[in-house]
């Protein structure tokens, strides 16, 4: 064997083992050695759990975009998928807080202080998603009139609705466990809990839907019991993995006793970050309903088949995005500011890349990936619009995200607000509202102002990056 073929064979070695290590779930001190081994070792089972959670939405729309009359069970999942951003942001702002605290505990080599301050994020998260979960659960069918449904769509699709509303506190604790483990450095178990749950939904989707044997077929309704069903497993391995006493975070009950001053600690960090979910929720939501009501039926299947595949495509990327919080809160914590610095610049330079790669492939297959889930002319037609449209920002979506997981990791959860409320609400709404009624462009003006808003979005949030008020947050 040649010299030169021996140096590929050991690098090719030491690439496996980089990738067996990221995905064996080892906890690992991520404030000294190299930088991208570092963003490699999270950004693996981070992209892949990302990858899973979008999957659920996935399956869910390939099965009922087979069902007799598509269009209604296509738009209901795209709508309470819709609706169930509130509850994502919730979870997600509940996650960010937890992240950054646990990230930073571990980085002051504290982890006693990191396992407490995750329960407590536990006891608040569940509290909130409870009374949320209950209102959704009553007022269904009147949430699927507001987003702008059929009075058939919100008949039939109901019942879906209120068991995906009413199972939202697993979602939350789905999100949130995954959180606490990312910011101790342990991506490897958020991802196995997704795929637990992914696989549950996979098997059960069909099965639900269509009915086998004994089992009667639910319709509509079973992909809402697979999913639910699916993420109940997922909750359960995480709990298993906490409770265990294997892992860094030693949990004990006491821990799960109120302590306030941790509270107010964390809803500190938590509700500007709740907040900053809410406004970019509530702005797809706005969207939803434009589409819907510009669009008709079949123009908001098409936008939410579109928007589902996108989101299969961006959820890695925010998963590699989360990479740099784990890095930034650790480090932040062990007082190594510039390597802070220089891991987000590292993270950013792999989800451009891999933007990239996403971009051409959407443009490239877009047709064949939009008929695997729809066999409906019209749905395809409109999906395919609006995913050309939307990806051409694919980049900026992605270096936003970074950017935007910068801050959270490090605690300043408010200069994403700002930069959401800003981009969103005052921008990316009203641009959609004037392109699509003012300007009669219908559904074609939301998916224009789409990418639009994120230019925007990215580029002030690289202008508040490099000013570097983030490394002087305390949490």
């Amino acid at each position: 064997m040649s010299v030169q073929q021996t140096a590929s064979s050991g690098k090719l070695s030491k690439i496996f083992l980089v990738i067996k290590q990221s995905l064996n779930g080892e906890e690992l001190d991520f404030t000294q050695g190299s930088i991208r081994k570092a963003v490699i070792l999270l950004a693996i089972p981070m992209m892949l759990e990302m990858a899973m959670e979008s999957v659920f939405a996935l399956v869910d729309l390939y099965f009922v975009g087979h069902l007799h009359n598509s269009s209604h069970a296509i738009q209901t999942v795209g709508l309470t998928e819709s609706v169930l951003t509130i509850i994502y942001s919730l979870a997600v702002g509940m996650s960010m807080a937890a992240t950054a605290v646990v990230a930073r505990r571990i980085g002051e080599k504290d982890p006693a202080a990191a396992a407490k301050a995750g329960m407590q994020a536990i006891i608040i998260a569940v509290s909130f998603s409870l009374l949320l979960s209950a209102i959704g659960f009553i007022y269904s069918p009147e949430i699927l009139l507001l987003m702008g449904a059929t009075s058939e769509t919100a008949a039939q699709g109901t019942t879906f609705m209120r068991l995906m509303m009413g199972s939202s506190t697993v979602i939350v604790l789905l999100f949130l466990i995954n959180g606490i483990f990312r910011g101790a450095g342990n991506a490897a178990i958020a991802m196995k809990s997704l795929f637990i749950a992914n696989i549950a939904n996979i098997i059960l989707c069909p099965i639900l839907i269509n009915g086998l044997g004994p089992i009667p077929a639910f319709g509509l309704t079973g992909a809402a019991l697979a999913t639910c069903i699916g993420r109940t497993l997922g909750v359960g391995y995480q709990v298993y993995h906490l409770a265990n006493g294997k892992s860094t975070l030693k949990i004990h009950l006491s821990y799960f006793k109120p302590h306030w001053e941790q509270i107010r600690a964390l809803l500190k960090i938590a509700t500007p970050g709740i907040f900053q979910f809410i406004i970019a929720s509530c702005s797809w939501i706005f969207l939803a309903q434009l589409v819907a009501t510009t669009g008709g039926d079949h123009g908001s299947a098409g936008y939410q088949t579109a928007l589902r595949l996108m989101m299969f495509f961006m959820l890695p990327a925010w998963g590699m995005s989360n990479a740099a919080a784990t890095l930034v809160g650790q480090n932040l914590g062990a007082k190594h500011l510039e390597r802070a610095e220089q891991s987000v610049l590292k993270t950013a330079k792999y989800v451009i890349i891999y933007m990239m790669v996403v971009m051409v492939l959407t443009f490239g297959l877009s047709q064949y990936f939009i008929a695997f889930f729809t066999n409906d002319a019209q749905i395809q037609e409109v999906a395919r619009t609006a995913l050309h449209t939307m990806s051409i920002g694919y980049i900026f979506y992605g270096i936003g995200m970074v950017l935007i997981s910068t801050f959270n990791g490090a605690g300043d959860t408010w200069t994403p607000t700002w930069v959401n409320l800003f981009g969103f609400w005052l921008f990316q709404i009203p641009l959609a509202y004037v392109l699509a009624r003012y300007f009669e462009l219908g559904p074609m003006g939301v998916f224009i102002a789409i990418p639009v808003a994120e230019f925007g979005i990215a580029t002030a949030g690289f202008i508040l990056f490099k000013k570097g008020k983030w490394k002087t947050i305390k949490v």
